[in-house]
């Protein structure tokens, strides 16, 4: 009787589990350089999860590339390794794009006798000629050009003698070898490179079964990937204990369950009801104690909900001390796979840090759910675009906005602002706001809400712009069906794209400066003497 082993190599596509693996890579490589984060590579799979590699060896993560489909006026024209990543995020990605572009590969110096760095480049090849791409563009490093400076005239001289065979260069000579070409020299490409000089060689591999005169046709095709949101517009209320509570938000989760949603959003501060059976006022440092209480029992029940419920719950926001002692406004985001995500407001308003001594948080992520990567901004978050922005560059496709205005004039503050931000980023944002008060409780005055689910304003959305609102100042349930993959085709084929018409020679978002205990953005890829290295 014959017997199989287990295979020791795998070639497929990343997912977002490979992510400490290919972290634990790269940081292996790239010793004197900042390392990618997480929210890049996350990037890197969301926003084209077809065009991104790994190799394992016996389980371990031993090679990675990653690649974005590119139209060939911006693939083929001068560019910075910055500018057609948008940041190290793959943001780039264009989905009516005809060429392939490389920005990341990286092989385990350990295993390059397995000729990894050729099989991730055939798996490149694969899905150019699937999909009927012109070919395979990149940067690559030159890394003996400045040792031989004084004997070329120019980084140009220079890839030219490497293909005459006069000089040996370990990346382009494993790139020619492999059936790449040069056309052209990319200056200042990847100003950190310095055995590169900062400059980089124009590769190509064209496809031999797509005519290069015959104009591409990509299109994007209007596929339904809907999903099912629910926000509720929450009433505080005082109530009697914990448990009446949590039976009020069970009560939401049960209704939006039975519709089948696939998301339900709670308010920002929905939780003060808690301070309302104290018996007696409160200030501020003994509301936070008392909520930090709650904390746990909280997070259990609303994670029990969203496993017993079947639904993703965005659990508004809860002030709380925080693991390292600070007092943070805090959404606890509970999936139904039984994961519970934690994302902290990052700018507390003046109220909130002059009263609460509430701390803004350290970083932005997308999260990943069954339906795709979302992202949570806590009220005032919605207010700056530019958090919006990365949560869309690592590939979030609806942001959800727990809100909590005492009045009009503040809640259309943040209308506007979420509004803007499904316009710009060409996503879908959700809004869940408090109404009602709570006597004796800070904060809870009064309230005024109009929860909403807010589209961009192109044809294939709500004429407004909003896919469903609630009544002003009532209790109540909202829900609609929105399509993911209508996101998909605006930014490709939009009456206006503004993902893709971000203008990357001229501005970018500076992440470098990195929160307490983040990981900095990297300053390039490919720094690995051993090559291959490059696109």
């Amino acid at each position: 009787m014959t017997r199989a082993t287990p295979a020791k190599l795998e070639i497929r596509n990343a997912t977002p589990e490979d992510i400490p693996g290919i972290l634990a890579l790269t940081r292996k490589t790239y010793r004197n350089v900042d390392n990618y984060s997480v929210g890049m590579i996350r990037g890197h799979i969301n926003n084209y999860p077809s065009g991104v590699f790994v190799a394992l060896y016996e389980g371990e993560v031993v090679g990675y590339c990653a690649a974005s489909r590119i139209d060939e006026e911006v693939a083929l024209a001068p560019h910075d390794w910055e500018s057609i990543t948008g940041n190290g995020f793959g943001s780039r990605h264009d989905p009516t794009g005809d060429w392939l572009y490389g920005y990341e590969m990286v092989v385990a110096s350990k295993q390059r006798g397995l000729r990894i760095g050729k099989r991730l480049y055939d798996a490149r090849r694969v899905l150019v000629e699937r999909l009927e791409l012109k070919g395979i563009v990149f940067g690559a490093r030159i890394p003996n050009y400045r040792r031989l400076m004084a004997k070329v005239d120019g980084p140009a001289d220079y890839i030219e003698r490497v293909v005459e065979g006069e000089i040996r260069d370990p990346t382009i000579g494993f790139q020619i070898a492999n059936g790449f070409r040069p056309i052209g020299v990319l200056p200042d490409y990847l100003p950190e490179d310095k055995p590169s000089g900062g400059h980089a060689a124009h590769m190509i591999w064209r496809n031999p079964y797509v005519d290069p005169n015959e104009p591409p046709t990509h299109r994007v095709p209007r596929d339904i990937e809907s999903v099912r949101l629910a926000t509720v517009q929450f009433q505080a209320r005082a109530v009697k204990d914990f448990d009446e509570f949590t039976r009020n938000v069970e009560y939401f989760v049960d209704v939006a369950a039975n519709y089948r949603s696939d998301f339900v959003v709670f308010p920002e501060l929905f939780t003060l009801s808690l301070l309302s059976f104290e018996g007696r006022d409160l200030s501020p440092a003994q509301a936070i104690d008392r909520l930090t209480g709650w904390r746990k029992p909280l997070v259990e029940k609303l994670s029990n909900l969203a496993l017993s419920y079947n639904v993703n719950i965005i659990g508004g926001s809860h002030p709380t001390y925080t693991e390292d002692g600070e007092i943070q406004n805090v959404a606890y985001v509970c999936l139904r796979d039984g994961s519970v995500h934690a994302q902290e407001k990052i700018h507390p308003t003046p109220d909130e840090a002059y009263w609460w001594r509430i701390k803004g948080g350290d970083s932005v992520d997308v999260i990943q759910t069954d339906c795709g990567p979302i992202g949570v901004l806590i009220c005032y978050d919605s207010e700056f675009p530019e958090l919006a922005r990365r949560l869309v560059d690592e590939g979030a496709r609806i942001i959800f906005v727990p809100f909590c205005t005492d009045s009009r004039q503040g809640y259309m503050r943040v209308r506007y602002c979420a509004q803007a931000r499904a316009i710009e980023n060409q996503c879908f944002v959700v809004m869940s706001g408090n109404v009602g008060n709570l006597p004796g409780v800070e904060n809870m005055d009064i309230q005024y809400a109009q929860s909403c689910i807010l589209t961009p304003c192109d044809f294939p959305f709500a004429r407004d712009g909003i896919a469903a609102e609630a009544s002003e100042n009532i209790e109540t349930l909202t829900i609609a069906d929105v399509n993911l993959a209508d996101l998909t085709w605006a930014r490709a084929e939009g009456t206006v794209r503004n993902l893709t018409d971000r203008r990357f020679d001229l501005y970018r978002i500076d992440w470098t400066q990195s929160p307490r205990g983040e990981q900095k953005m990297p300053i390039g890829h490919g720094h690995e003497k051993k090559g291959p290295g490059g696109g």
